[in-house]
């Protein structure tokens, strides 16, 4: 979409000239040379390289314009971790400097964004509660207040379902929320009901349409990386 609109460039695929340049030098030459003369981005160069299963020579990697020889000056060598090193801070619970105690948590304190049990949310549109204070994601804490209305009468939500608001029904108005407007299917029903075809005829085609498009250019493309390699 955003290419149509200008914002990206299209697309560049390699030309069967530029891959015989990578064949031919990229074994004794630097990525960011071959980068520079087939105009394009060292990550590109090293990705269709890689792809092409080409790799740099040895005599290359030993050679001082790999950069590796740098890494082992002897001022890189001193610079390293030694085996049994022992770090400036090991055994220290925590760093303190002057002013750092002001802004720590405290023992007992609680996230500026902590609710209190009762307390009332919105969340994927649906009304929800805050039932303990356990720790883990924060659907442990929080649950749908039509799921709370429909256990506190009937028990817990059978395995295999989902307690939903019955069709036209929904609301997020606590007095509102009540037995009536709920009902517990399956997953499955749940699926169906809100399948494309389900809400209207034509958008469950425009669907398949959009689907079948997708594979195609999907399959184009596949094919023109395959040529390319």
């Amino acid at each position: 979409m955003t290419r149509s609109r200008g914002i990206r460039p299209p697309r560049r695929f390699w030309t069967e000239t530029e891959m015989q340049m990578l064949r031919l030098h990229y074994a004794h030459s630097r990525t960011e040379d071959l980068a520079r003369v087939l105009k394009r981005s060292g990550g590109a160069v090293y990705e269709k390289a890689n792809t092409m299963g080409l790799r740099k020579s040895a005599a290359f990697l030993a050679s001082e314009a790999s950069g590796r020889s740098r890494r082992q000056s002897p001022k890189a060598i001193a610079s390293r971790f030694k085996p049994g090193h022992t770090t400036w801070n090991k055994g220290m619970k925590g760093l303190q400097y002057a002013g750092s105690q002001a802004t720590q948590f405290k023992r007992g304190q609680r996230s500026h964004t902590w609710q209190p049990l009762g307390s009332y949310r919105i969340c994927m549109g649906n009304l929800e509660r805050k039932v303990n204070d356990l720790p883990g994601p924060n659907n442990v804490r929080w649950h749908p207040v039509h799921r709370i209305v429909w256990e506190a009468a009937n028990g817990s939500v059978p395995a295999g379902c989902i307690c939903v608001f019955k069709p036209g029904r929904h609301t997020q108005v606590l007095n509102e929320i009540t037995l009536d407007r709920i009902e517990v299917i399956t997953r499955a029903e749940n699926a169906q009901r809100n399948h494309p075809r389900t809400r209207h005829p034509e958008l469950g085609r425009l669907v398949q349409l959009k689907g079948a498009i997708t594979r195609q250019v999907n399959r184009i493309a596949r094919e023109a990386r395959e040529q390319q390699s």
